[in-house]
This record gives structure tokens, C-alpha cells and sequence, in this order.
């Protein structure tokens, strides 16, 4: 795991100064090793988190004669088969990376190479004879990667914040990127809320030339996947096989690996999975809340770690510590996004990162195999939402800012672009094939847009940030094309949702502990917005620079003044409070690292 960044100019040299200062702002992602590679107008820059290969993995890799080099940020989870197909065509490897491979597909399997890989990936591979520049990004997104428009070229990284001492000047907001966020959470697609800025897709590669997009294309689509029909028996027959082959190729690694432990479906079953493949107790961590009213997870996380004879930690934060921890998480997820599971999962990363490199976390299992409430709302309730907000079958319809609060909070600018924020949902509904059913839809559109741009930054950035790999079985493309292509019936059947998964992890895990009702990742933020942090919010946020050029003071006042009076409206407090953290760390600031604990409010 690791951070990469460069730039491909038109006309000039590219400049070492300004892409050592990019690779320095990617230090957390990679905190072992640094590697710099300049070729005329083209460079880039790698930062490593050591995984594989320890002692041999310094990046950037070269093919022999050194007219290709490679930086890539994750894991080549075939790297061991693949291998050893291109040696027994006549490759000859240099070290034991699993990136290396990357550099022998290319050479081997031409164009069709980025089919031959699975894994977790975002890279960039310069061929210099051809003076072309290869971008790919994973299937399913779990590794980010961004471009940004030069006057004189394209630069790219791993996060937006080493793209800023690349650019000539400091990125103006895109509107309909900031709306996205505030309707939505996140900002997706190719948008990102920095104009000129976008990412590259899930499943993308990009192609450049002489400092210009030549050529892109999507090498992975869900919309391929279609449904088999299968009983139980058969799919769990396949599945079994398939999980087997995934886990083994997951848990290689030179360093121990562990797992954050919820206590629901998804993290039950990792850890008697990697309990079942391990030689070693496994190392588990869990986050509560106890004394909240939120339901507190540590006792039924505590049951299973003492089932499978893991080596347990639990992590009990102080709402004050919570609290001081938003500047670090809005500093780390970088892509304006505003899960408030960032914040325990920053302290899960952080207790981790102490003693491991590697983390096993459940991420994906809700979309693969239908755990979603949203997914079971009963027909008449998607027909009537679809008939308030028609194009995508009655499924996200609502924006987190409803009712008279658009017209109260946002300014002309902002109002006018959150009229579009649902337009990447209704495109995703509408090209999804004709014979899907409406669940596959559901899942398609959340793993379109919800699963890269939100669930996995928040799985991909709260663990590098403290320098954790974190890998996520139930997103390896051969699961997400198995759990899309089963029939509803088995992933739904009533109010019971990722029915099939659970079924076939009874053997695994106690039933009781897989059928219990869907918990989820929460924090108690309403209890923690008491009345002496409101009226110091009050004093600094409704005429805060950020805020002024987007959001109506008057607005936002009465927003406070209704989180006081009824504590309702704290989950678009949390948002506004979370862009101006960001404005002042990524505009008025450069991107700088805050301390780990930082009063949100003496920061603003």
C-alpha cells in the first residue's frame, strides 16, 4: 500500500522541486520508502508502505532494459499465478513485488494486461518508447486516483492534496461538486468538488500522450454481470470454492495481518474465515460507545474474539476525543465526504497501526449481498417516492437537505446546483440492463456511486492516514460478480436482507449472531452537540469565510437555533461544519496535516 503521483507536460521539463513536494504530501500512505523517476517532461513519485517483498519492493520498478517504469499504490492479489504463467513464458523477474507483475502483463498480454490482474490497485505505468503513460485504477475503486489539468499538461496522485503543489494556481470549488456533497455526502463520479480535478473511474484506464488524453476506456463493468439460476445448494457449492480461492490470496502478505471486528455479519464471518487459514491467533480491534444510546457492539465483538481465540482490543473514545478527531478525519479523507463513520474508524486505524500493517475489515458485503434496509422498502413506498422524484424507481430520491432547507441554507450558486445532485443516480438506474431486477439496480447504482466514493474512501484513507493497509475480501470482483448475478430470491426473502450469506456462514458463525437486526457503524453525534458547543458554533460558523460565498448566515443560524431547540437538523450541522474544516485545511490552507486531537472550533 502506498501513494503515487507525477505529471506527463506538453512543452516542459517536469519540475523535481514541485514533484518531491507532491510525494512528500503522500508520506502517510507510504512511510518506508520514497522513489523519484524523471524522464524530460514527464515524472512521478512514489511513496511505499512495505507489505511485500520487504527488503526488495523499492519502487519505481523497471522492466530490464528500462524502457518501462511503474508506480502502483495496493495489492496484486493473483501476483503468486500470474507470475508464474509469465515465467513460463520467458519473463524474468527482478524482485519478489507483487507489482512486478504489472511490468510482465503489459509486456506479455499487450492491452487486454489490466484483465489478467485482480486485486486493489491504482498505478502508473510509462512506456518510454512509445512516450505513453498508462493510469488504471481498480474495478471496483478501492484505490483512488485523480487527475488534475495543467495548462501545460496532466498531473495525477493518489489524493487531491499532492496535487496541489503541482498546479499553477489553487483550484476554484466546482458548484455541482459541492452540491453533491451536501444532497448526497459525496461528490461522484469524475466530479470531484475541485474544478479541473476529477477521478479517474473504477474499472478505468487512461491513457496519455504528450501530456494529453489520448485514450480512455472502462476494462470492468458490473453491467456485464448477469443472473444465473441457481438454488441454494448450487450457489453455495460455487461460493465455497470461490471464498476459499479469495481468502488465500488475500491473506498473503510478509507482515501479520488483523481485523476490525464489529460484531456483524460481515466481520463474524472474516474472522472465521481467517481463523480457519491462519496459523496465528488473529490480532482483533472493535470500537464502542458505551454509555451512549446507541447500541453498544463491544459485548457481541468481545463473544467472537473469545470464540476463535483472537488476540482482542478494545477501543472505548472519550466523546471530547471523538470530537478533536474531525480536523485529522476531513484532513485525511481529503475527497470532501462526510461519513461520520470516519471518525471511529480513524481511532480503530490509529490503535492498529500501532502494532500492524494489515487490516481485514467487512466493507462491500451490504451491496454484494443485499444487507441494506433501502433495499427491502416495501413497493407501495418506492412507488410513492418515485412519483415525488421520478427516474430511479422510487430509490434515493431525498437529498440530506430537504423540505424548505435548501431554500433557507444554500445561495443562488449552490441552490441552482443541487437541482442536478441526483443526476448521477438516475444515470446509473436508467443504463443499468433490461432484464435486471430493480434489486440489482439498487445494487448497481450503490456500487456505482455510494460504495467507491464514500464506503471506501472512508475504508482506503482512515487507515493510510496512520499508514494501515486495509483489504476487503467481500469487494474482490469475483465476489461482487457472484453476489450480483444471484437470484433476489436468494438475497432477499421479507425483511430479511443478505439471506444468502447468511445461510451459508451458519456453519461458521452462531446463527443468532447472523440474524440478529442490522446494527450499522454510528456515532452518537446528536448527544454530542450540547448547548456550550452550539453556542460557540453559533459565534464562529454563519459568517465564516468558507461558508459566505455558498451558504446564507441567516440560514444557518436558524439551523443551530433548531439543533438547540429540537436536536433535529445535526446531520446538516455536521456538514457545514465539516466543509469549513475543509475549506481551511485544502483552500485557505495547503493541505497540512492537524494534530490528532484539534478542537474543531479553535481550528476554525
Amino acid at each position: 500500500m502506498c501513494g503515487i503521483a507525477g505529471l506527463f507536460n506538453c512543452n516542459l521539463p517536469a519540475d523535481r522541486l514541485r514533484l518531491d513536494q507532491a510525494v512528500a504530501k503522500l508520506a502517510h500512505r507510504g512511510p518506508d520508502d520514497r522513489g523519484l523517476f524523471l524522464d524530460g517532461r514527464f515524472g512521478m513519485g512514489h511513496t511505499r508502505l512495505a507489505i511485500i517483498d520487504l527488503a526488495g519492493g523499492h519502487q519505481p520498478l523497471f522492466s530490464k532494459d528500462r524502457g518501462l517504469a511503474l508506480i502502483a499504490n495496493g495489492e496484486i492479489y493473483n501476483f503468486v499465478e500470474l507470475r508464474a504463467e509469465l515465467e513460463a513464458l520467458g519473463h524474468g523477474f527482478q524482485t519478489h513485488s507483487d507489482s512486478e507483475v504489472i511490468l510482465h502483463a503489459y509486456l506479455a498480454f499487450g492491452d487486454s494486461f489490466l484483465e489478467r490482474i485482480h486485486g486493489m490497485f491504482a498505478f502508473a505505468l510509462y512506456d518510454a518508447a512509445e512516450g505513453r503513460l498508462i493510469l488504471a485504477r481498480d474495478r471496483l475503486g478501492m484505490k483512488p486516483l485523480f487527475l488534475a489539468w495543467l495548462p501545460d499538461g496532466i498531473a495525477f496522485a493518489s489524493e487531491i492534496k499532492a496535487l496541489l503543489p503541482l498546479l499553477d494556481q489553487p483550484p476554484a470549488i466546482d458548484p455541482q461538486g459541492l452540491a453533491q456533497y451536501f444532497q448526497n455526502q459525496f461528490s461522484t463520479g469524475a466530479t470531484t468538488v475541485f474544478s479541473g480535478v476529477e477521478r479517474v473511474l473504477p474499472g478505468e484506464a487512461v491513457i496519455i500522450e504528450a501530456g494529453r488524453v489520448a485514450r480512455r476506456f472502462r476494462y470492468w463493468s458490473p453491467l456485464a454481470i448477469r443472473t444465473e439460476p441457481l438454488d441454494f445448494d448450487e450457489a453455495a457449492a460455487r461460493f465455497d470454492t470461490l471464498m476459499e480461492r479469495v481468502m488465500v490470496e488475500h491473506m498473503r502478505s510478509d507482515v501479520p495481518v488483523g481485523l476490525f471486528l464489529s460484531g456483524g455479519v460481515d466481520s463474524s464471518l472474516l474472522l472465521a474465515l481467517l481463523s480457519r487459514y491462519s496459523d496465528q491467533p488473529i490480532r482483533t480491534f472493535s470500537v464502542g460507545f458505551p454509555g451512549t444510546s446507541l447500541t453498544n457492539e463491544l459485548p457481541l465483538a468481545k463473544d467472537l474474539a473469545r470464540r476463535f481465540g483472537s488476540r482482542h482490543r478494545e477501543i472505548r473514545p472519550d466523546p471530547k476525543d471523538i470530537f478533536h478527531s474531525l480536523p485529522l478525519t476531513v484532513w485525511a479523507a481529503d475527497d470532501l465526504m462526510r461519513d461520520n463513520a470516519n471518525l471511529p474508524t480513524s481511532l480503530l486505524a490509529r490503535a492498529a497501526g500501532e502494532e500492524l500493517k494489515v487490516v481485514f475489515s467487512g466493507e462491500g458485503g451490504d451491496e454484494v449481498f443485499a444487507g441494506y434496509g433501502r433495499y427491502r422498502t416495501s413497493p407501495l413506498e418506492r412507488l410513492f417516492k418515485g412519483l415525488l422524484a421520478p427516474g430511479s424507481g422510487g430509490f434515493r430520491t431525498r437529498g440530506s437537505f430537504r423540505g424548505h432547507w435548501p431554500k433557507t441554507l444554500f445561495g443562488p450558486t449552490l441552490l441552482a446546483a443541487s437541482q442536478h445532485a441526483r443526476r448521477p443516480v438516475l444515470e446509473s438506474w436508467r443504463e443499468a440492463p433490461h432484464g435486471w431486477s430493480d434489486l440489482q439496480r439498487m445494487q448497481y447504482v450503490d456500487l456505482r456511486h455510494a460504495l467507491p466514493d464514500n464506503l471506501l474512501v472512508k475504508a482506503d484513507r482512515m487507515l493510510m492516514a496512520w499508514g494501515v493497509e486495509g483489504r476487503l475480501p467481500f469487494l474482490d470482483h469475483r465476489i461482487v460478480e457472484f453476489g450480483l448475478g444471484l437470484p433476489d430470491r436468494l438475497k432477499v426473502a421479507g425483511r430479511q436482507g443478505k439471506l444468502f450469506l447468511k445461510r451459508w456462514g451458519e456453519r461458521l458463525v452462531p446463527p443468532e449472531q447472523l440474524y440478529a437486526r442490522k446494527r450499522g457503524f454510528h456515532v452518537p453525534l446528536s448527544e454530542w452537540l450540547d448547548e456550550p458547543f452550539l453556542k460557540r458554533l453559533a459565534q464562529i460558523l454563519p459568517e465564516h469565510p468558507a461558508l459566505t460565498p455558498w451558504l446564507k448566515p441567516d440560514g444557518i443560524r436558524m439551523l443551530i437555533a433548531d439543533c438547540r431547540e429540537e436536536r433535529q437538523g445535526s446531520a446538516m450541522l455536521w456538514a457545514i461544519l465539516q466543509f469549513a474544516i475543509w475549506h481551511q485545511l485544502f483552500i485557505a490552507g495547503s493541505g497540512e496535516r492537524p494534530a490528532p486531537l484539534t478542537d474543531p472550533l479553535e481550528f476554525l
